[in-house]
């Protein structure tokens, strides 16, 4: 006796014959679109160092070598790509507009640069007598007493905006690995530890407070570990023409450190472990 296909027994097996096809081409989960991704934040995310950008991008210097672009390529989503460099926290609620309930995943990278941290790199960098222990100083004082509020002001926002968005916030890595190889700029052993230090306190800040809003905290400090400055294969550039490239992740460090670190943690709060 022959059985019969129906519409619905013929539908089901050219599904799973789909299926099968697509699995054995290799294509895989990531491939489906996620939906809307919106990337925000300053020049860590925008891809300041890579030394290519977009050309209608201006002083934001957004680059397609940014880790944004490689994770919505990734993930299958739709990207805004909103990061700017030099933001602060004040800049970053000025990037909110293209979140709606219909935003489905939302990176920000921000607080460098309202504690400072580029400006106190550059007097360190200054040759003896200069100093920048009160610099250090003061940018942790921020990092300790005014960050924090800020931050929750911004996440508060990004919820209220983004209702349904799984979000990860992206963090700073160590720049430093102790060795003085740029003969310009003369940041002693002493000072890069102390610089070092201050990106485990905006590491701690900032997730904490990412933690406090149920967000997933992206920490770049291990994945950077012996790509420093002056390290045999380098993630981050050290002094460099233009000045605006320096201490900045280059090609490598979007690619190899922060797009995996970023699309992992975004893929795993799609799968929802």
């Amino acid at each position: 006796m022959r059985v019969r296909k129906t519409p619905l027994r013929l539908a089901l097996v050219t599904a799973a014959v789909t299926a099968l096809a697509l699995a054995g081409a290799g294509v895989g989960q990531a491939q489906v679109a996620v939906g809307p991704y919106t990337a925000l934040g300053d020049s860590y995310s925008s891809g300041v160092g890579s030394r290519t950008y977009y050309s209608d991008s201006g002083s934001c210097y957004r680059s397609p070598l940014a880790y944004p672009v490689k994770v919505a390529a990734q993930l299958g989503a739709t990207l805004t790509f909103a990061a700017c460099s030099g933001a602060r926290v004040p800049d970053v609620l000025n990037q909110l507009g293209s979140l709606s309930a219909s935003t489905a995943l939302v990176t920000v990278s921000v607080g460098g640069n309202d504690a400072g941290f580029s400006d106190v790199i550059t007097q360190c960098a200054l040759p003896w007598p200069w100093t920048c222990t009160s610099n250090i100083n003061n940018a942790n004082t921020y990092i300790r007493n005014t960050l924090p509020g800020t931050l929750d002001n911004l996440y508060n926002q990004i919820r209220a905006k983004a209702p349904n968005a799984k979000v990860a916030v992206i963090g700073y890595p160590r720049l430093f690995n102790g060795e003085e190889c740029n003969v310009l700029a003369r940041i002693s052993p002493a000072e890069q530890t102390s610089l070092n230090a201050t990106a485990d306190l905006l590491a701690t800040t900032i997730g904490g407070r990412a933690a406090a809003h149920g967000f997933r905290f992206v920490d770049a400090r291990a994945a950077f570990t012996g790509h420093a400055v002056c390290d045999d294969v380098e993630w981050l550039n050290g002094l460099s023409n233009p000045v605006l490239e320096s201490y900045h992740p280059n090609t490598a460090g979007q690619a190899s450190g922060y797009t995996p670190l970023v699309a992992s943690a975004l893929s795993a709060a799609l799968s929802g472990v």
